[in-house]
């Protein structure tokens, strides 16, 4: 019997696992096949000073408008420190499952991986490997501060002002009256939407 065949099915085979392993190495580093994907419509996220994310399809306005709506409590189309104060203070007590009146690293941890994962990985669906690898930079560089008007890595560590690994509603409540400090630009006491600063992942949508 004749080994040709035999020999020739081995090198057929060797050749398509090899194939194999190069088109799965190459979507996983964002190849060719990834890079000439057709780019497909992005959702928007925005999230707030306190933490909380809003979000929104593409085309629709940007979710920074429903979050100020949501914390205009007389929609008087301004937002005083009193209702920053309140926003701040609603977030609080959904964030701290356990009611106990401190955020602990768990719930700390529930809002990095289930809340706002965005803000740890790169969730852009539709984007090609190259686009994809540059976002993904950017998210971990700038954390929820690519999102927020307020250039804040990490709105709930931010909080925690004695590094104690836990943040008291004393220490949210500072922290929002900070935050609020930061946005108030012309100290009348309130904020416009129309005043506030882009995100950086909004701006880069606008450019």
């Amino acid at each position: 019997m004749s080994r040709r065949p035999v020999g020739l099915w081995l090198a057929l085979a060797l050749l398509t696992a090899s194939c194999a392993s190069v088109t799965t190495a190459e979507r996983s580093f964002g190849g060719p096949d990834e890079q000439d994907a057709p780019r497909g419509p992005r959702s928007q996220l925005f999230i707030s000073p306190s933490g909380q994310p809003f979000r929104a399809p593409a085309g629709q306005p940007y979710p920074a408008a429903a979050w100020f709506a949501a914390a205009d409590a007389d929609h008087d189309g301004r937002l005083t420190r009193d209702e920053f104060r309140a926003d701040a203070e609603a977030w609080f007590r959904t964030i701290d499952a356990d009611a106990d009146g401190e955020v602990s690293m768990p719930e700390v941890t529930r809002w990095e991986e289930t809340i706002v994962p965005e803000i740890t990985r790169a969730t852009f669906g539709g984007y090609g490997g190259g686009a994809l690898r540059r976002n993904r930079l950017d998210t971990r560089a700038q954390g929820a501060a690519g999102y927020s008007v307020v250039n804040e890595p990490h709105p709930i560590r931010g909080a925690d002002a004695d590094f104690s690994m836990g943040v008291s509603r004393a220490e949210w409540r500072a922290a929002a009256d900070r935050r609020f400090d930061l946005l108030d630009e012309d100290k009348d006491g309130a904020l416009l939407l129309a005043g506030l600063p882009r995100t950086p992942t909004q701006g880069r949508a606008a450019r």
